[in-house]
């Protein structure tokens, strides 16, 4: 009991006969606590033990859905590694010719002097695009808790879009994007706003590999809206969405690929939700689907 207190009340929290926390009440003058007191005063105690482990669960719940999601990108990721290769050794390689012409350029009589410096300018470039393309996959890929952030959506989805580019190319995919001007900013977590955009672009793209009359276009927008906020939509030319599978689609483990396991989609759910907006499917006409979501404004 604290000084100053002469009479106290101490009531343990219990939870499956298991001290979980402690409640002490303490009073000045010297005299018993009522039965009525007491009794109000353990229900209380009652009622913090309930919160208490309420809270406990709700954190240890989002504890889950951060692994799962750190899960999901490094899987995703993994997917994309000959592409990601691809995008890594492109600006090598040419990074490599140009130091080979500019060693060429100096070996002239005279030195070519300007076109040396022009191609290693090029080299200086080339080495910068390969850094930001190991920033890019280093962001997404690491454990790092959540966090708030003003966020642009518009860049944080050229990003991405630059991270799958080869996977498009590779499978044919033809890519456009309609990204609105000014669009407002938003709060948020940039790396689980990027895991959306990442999965939904890449479901687009394994939808179409099986496409094999008409284009396979995936086309990328986002677009301002009242009082939503922002809206960004991912349409495809796939085989579609069957209209049984519409109201399943976004639940855990739930999946119609031969090899899914059914949690991308539910993943993105939680984190659009998380940040105040929703994410919903529809199919499109004569084929395809369109994903989008939306994000409340700054």
């Amino acid at each position: 009991m604290k000084a100053g207190f002469r009479t106290g009340l101490v009531v343990p929290l219990l939870k499956d006969n298991e001290i979980v926390g402690i409640i002490t009440l303490g009073r000045k003058q010297v005299q018993p606590f009522t039965d009525k007191q007491i009794s109000l005063f353990r229900d209380f105690a009652a009622q913090a033990t309930i919160a208490l482990e309420s809270t406990r669960r709700e954190r240890r719940y989002r504890e889950m859905q951060s692994e799962l999601a750190h899960a999901n990108r490094v899987t995703t990721m993994g997917q994309l590694t000959a592409s990601i290769a691809h995008e890594i050794k492109q600006p090598i390689a040419t990074a490599r010719n140009n130091a080979s012409a500019a060693l060429n350029f100096l070996d002239n009589n005279p030195p070519d002097v300007t076109e040396a410096k022009e191609a290693l300018t090029c080299i200086v470039n080339d080495a910068d695009r390969a850094s930001d393309v190991v920033d890019r996959i280093g962001s997404l890929i690491k454990k790092a808790p959540p966090r708030r952030e003003v966020v642009d959506l518009n860049a944080a989805i050229l990003e991405v879009t630059a991270l799958t580019r080869s996977e498009a190319v590779k499978s044919g995919v033809t890519v456009g994007t309609q990204l609105a001007n000014e669009l407002p900013c938003v709060q948020g977590d940039r790396v689980q706003l990027q895991q959306v955009m990442l999965n939904l672009i890449v479901n687009a793209i394994q939808s179409m590999r099986g496409v094999q009359d008409g284009n396979r276009e995936l086309h990328i927008s986002t677009l301002s809206i009242e009082p939503e906020g922002v809206c960004v939509a991912v349409r495809d030319t796939g085989h579609g969405l069957r209209p049984e599978s519409l109201p399943r689609f976004f639940e855990p483990f739930y999946t119609t690929k031969p090899d899914g396991v059914g949690m991308g989609l539910s993943i993105c759910r939680s984190i659009v939700e998380a940040h105040g907006g929703r994410l919903w499917a529809t199919g499109c006409e004569p084929r395809g689907a369109l994903f989008r979501f939306t994000i409340p404004a700054d």
